[in-house]
């Protein structure tokens, strides 16, 4: 995504901010700013904001932060900023909750990553979509208050201070039917002008601890609920022992959310007091029939059975919690659970996610020194921060390609389905790589044999792995040598035959799909890691779409299922079939 530039931005950022009264204003100008963006705004110079947000944020009292965020001309329209509001403070979050502004889209996506006491400040808010009242029914988020007395009080009135006082009964409903005796005390008696003011009121606070006495014993024939009976006669209740339960956590392993019936009674336990569960959370592990046992309410204290998956952030990718079930167990206590052995893609996967955090830091680093948002720095230091900001990408996009082949190898990711026509994608890249091949008097010949070269593959998804072919034979052919491409139809499937280079020709199977970086002369590269892995991440590409590269002879073979072959009858034992006839 392009990076988002903004003078206004820009210019408080830059602004000197040595006192708590410019620390307030700066403040107040960031989140007016940044309250109007989008959450799909990007860039250096928004999150060199949101860095400075956070910083004012601890810098500046609490109160009048608050203050701050109550003025009724502040925007807040952003879920973004409202998140990392909500995050800092309970008191933060539900001065910005209140003065919030988002459509009811905006709301179902942030009420979920709200911390659980942060969402409690949206219940006396009148004004939100029914759907979102429903998720946060949903989410175990009820009303505070108290039900109203349903018993005859009385008022004192004095006109006169040397007068007794009079009372005035307020009219309240009758006691149902079964409702005990005892709720209803006997009436206070009118008054009279020999009563002492003081008798008075002690017989109203003797009616209202008989209430209190009479009211907790009806409570404890109704029964243990851990809520108070507030006539929430829509809210799911539980009978007796839960039996299954969905939940999530946070990267602590508390949990966050359950289902709403049991969402009371599980909010804010911990998963992993077993030491070696607690080690797999640690290690951001799945969890599989892993044994725990939780206290508090009888309805879910006891022996669990839970099963989770790790939930990461989608775009930093950070570890931010677990995703799973609670089941009582079948019969027997469940053995201590034990460390999952990592796959080699597992560790590959956790390995490129170590190295991509500090590389992400030097790239911001280095873009923020270019791009001067800290202030005036020397030409050279722009033009060196600029050559490191571009090696950072470069090594970013590697990391893609190894995680993607780690990906596909391992069976973890699908590509996207969609349609594309596979002639036109082989035309344009050809036509992209003309800028190259033709000044060195190389390039491609194309002849199409087949009438109908649509796919099954998203165009983005064909795209790679045509421009990795091409490309890596594009850079490794010699000055004057065109290659040669035919395609073709054989029964359902679309095949490209690929002429090979005469560098690429005198390899064996093994080197051809081995060569490593500088193993064979290219001038067009098509990746940081050499011929032979562009050709390999291809090859699992076109498996993952139920397809093929190898190789034929002195050229190369690279098979697509047509738009009718991903159908539902289409199985990989038919693809396999049909390329073993070929």
């Amino acid at each position: 995504m392009a990076m988002l530039f903004d003078d206004r931005l820009g210019t408080v950022l830059r602004m000197r901010a040595d006192s708590a009264p410019v620390r307030r204003i700066q403040l107040r100008q960031l989140i007016d700013l940044l309250g109007t963006y989008p959450s799909s705004a990007r860039g250096p110079a928004i999150d060199a904001a949101y860095t400075r947000l956070s910083e004012l944020l601890r810098d500046l009292p609490l109160d009048q932060t608050t203050a701050l965020l109550r003025d009724p001309a502040l925007r807040l329209r952003s879920p973004r900023l409202i998140a990392t509001l909500s995050a800092a403070d309970p008191r933060l979050a539900a001065a910005a909750l209140q003065r919030a502004d988002l459509d009811e889209e905006q709301w179902l996506d942030l009420v979920p990553a709200l911390p659980a006491e942060a969402r409690q400040a949206l219940h006396q808010r009148a004004d939100l979509p029914p759907a979102v009242r429903g998720l946060l029914a949903r989410l175990g988020v009820r009303g505070r208050g108290l039900p109203p007395a349903p018993v005859e009080l009385e008022t004192i009135v004095t006109a006169d201070p040397d007068q007794p006082p009079e009372a005035e009964p307020i009219a309240v409903e009758p006691p149902e039917a079964d409702t005990p005796q005892a709720m209803a005390p006997e009436p206070l008696p009118a008054a009279t002008e020999s009563d002492p003011r003081g008798e008075r009121i002690g017989a109203i606070v003797k009616r209202i601890e008989a209430y209190r006495r009479a009211k907790q014993v009806i409570d404890h024939v109704a029964g243990d609920a851990p809520r108070l009976p507030l006539g929430e006669d829509h809210v799911l209740r539980v009978s007796g022992p839960v039996k299954a339960c969905d939940f999530a956590t946070d990267s602590r392993g508390r949990i966050t959310w359950s289902d709403a019936g049991v969402a009371p009674m599980l909010l804010g336990q911990q998963i992993g007091d077993d030491e070696a569960l607690a080690r797999l959370i640690r290690r951001h592990q799945p969890l599989h029939a892993q044994a725990i046992s939780l206290s508090g309410a009888p309805a879910i204290a006891g022996l669990w059975q839970i099963d989770a998956t790790p939930w990461f952030d989608p775009l930093a990718g950070s570890f931010i919690g677990y995703r799973g079930r609670l089941r009582r167990p079948a019969e027997a206590v469940i053995p201590a659970p034990q460390p999952l052995p990592d796959s080699e893609a597992d560790r590959v996967r956790q390995m490129l996610h170590e190295l991509r955090t500090p590389v992400n830091a030097i790239q911001v680093g280095a873009e923020i020194i270019q791009q001067q948002l800290y202030g005036p720095s020397p030409h050279e230091y722009r033009a060196l921060a600029a050559a490191i900001a571009g090696d950072a990408a470069k090594i970013l996009a590697a990391f893609e390609e190894l995680e993607r082949l780690a990906k596909l190898d391992s069976g973890a990711l699908d590509l996207e389905p969609g349609e594309a026509d596979l002639a036109g994608v082989i035309a344009a890249t050809a036509g992209q790589l003309d800028a190259h091949t033709k000044a060195r008097g190389s390039g491609f010949d194309l002849k199409v044999e087949a009438t109908d070269t649509a796919t099954a593959l998203a165009p983005i998804e064909l795209e790679r792995v045509i421009w990795r072919v091409l490309a890596t034979l594009a850079g490794t052919s010699a000055p004057g040598e065109r290659l040669k491409l035919r395609l073709r139809s054989k029964g359902q499937m679309l095949r490209l035959d690929l002429a090979l280079p005469g560098s690429l020709a005198k390899l064996d199977d093994k080197a051809l799909f081995g060569a490593g970086p500088g193993a064979v002369p290219q001038v067009l590269a098509s990746g940081m890691f050499g011929a032979g892995f562009a050709l390999r991440l291809a090859r699992a590409e076109a498996q993952a779409a139920k397809g093929d590269l190898r190789r034929k002879g002195d050229r190369l073979r690279l098979s697509i299922p047509g738009l009718t072959q991903a159908g539902p009858g289409h199985t990989e034992g038919d693809t396999g079939s049909e390329q073993s006839a070929a």
